[in-house]
């Protein structure tokens, strides 16, 4: 890869990371309120319904990948229990530092994890876990055919990857509203909350350079997962993808 996407522009291939790293390290502190604001709540509903999918048991083993602030982390902590372990791994230490210390604060300590951890090349053993989660962090990653690699190589057999991202809407009528939303109200949002409209203007432009619902299927069956389906959320503004190797 000669040049990557941030956002609209073209990067050089190693420029994307430390420029997504910023990103995250400008909007850290309103992470949180601002998810709660630019979705009403909702990724709240789409995380459970994720969690919902993960067929985990206790004593399990979970992990979950660009775990940020520890929504979906959390919930795999629960379900796994004290019997099982839950990796919690994000390629920045600020987001990541924040997730530690909600768990802790929850009362959720004993049996997780916290891995600083590239999606790319995950510093796992092959078969290492049950299930593997990455919530809305995949159109941040450089290289996504690596990323999806890395996760189907730490699959234990019988194992499933879910990918929880913004996608493409399905239904016409949204898309003049969504773009509206999207380019107008985001970055006027993160510039009064959180100081930061480029980030949120990188936001919006990421969703619309990430492949679309049946391209990043056909992606995870080039990684080798034996089966790849996708359930649509919002009209298709967020898909949850379900790789399962055999």
């Amino acid at each position: 890869m000669k040049t990557v996407d941030f956002g609209y522009e073209k990067v050089a291939p190693e420029q994307k990371a430390a420029r997504v790293r910023g990103v995250f390290d400008s909007v850290a502190g309103k992470y949180d309120l601002m998810n709660d604001l630019m979705s009403g709540g909702l990724h709240r509903l789409w995380k459970r319904f994720a969690l919902g999918q993960t067929g985990l048991r206790p004593g399990q083993r979970a992990l979950d990948v660009a775990s940020g602030t520890g929504d979906l982390g959390t919930g795999l902590a629960r379900q796994v229990g004290r019997d099982g372990l839950a990796v919690l791994t994000d390629i920045n230490v600020e987001m990541l530092s924040r997730g530690r210390d909600r768990l802790i604060d929850r009362g959720i300590a004993g049996q997780v994890e916290f891995v600083i951890a590239n999606a790319e090349c995950l510093p796992f053993a092959d078969r290492s876990f049950d299930c593997v989660t990455i919530g809305f962090g995949l159109r941040n990653v450089t290289d996504k055919p690596a990323a999806l690699a890395s996760m189907r190589r730490v699959l234990k057999p019988g194992g499933r990857l879910l990918v929880l991202e913004f996608s493409k809407p399905t239904l016409a009528l949204l898309k003049p509203a969504y773009d509206a939303y999207s380019f107008g109200v985001l970055p006027r949002l993160g510039s009064i909350i959180a100081g930061d409209a480029a980030s949120y203007r990188y936001l919006a432009e990421s969703i619309r350079m990430h492949p679309d619902q049946a391209t990043l299927a056909a992606m995870m069956r080039e990684a080798r997962f034996d089966e790849a389906r996708w359930n649509n959320l919002a009209g298709g503004i967020v898909a949850l993808h379900v790789g399962i190797v055999h």
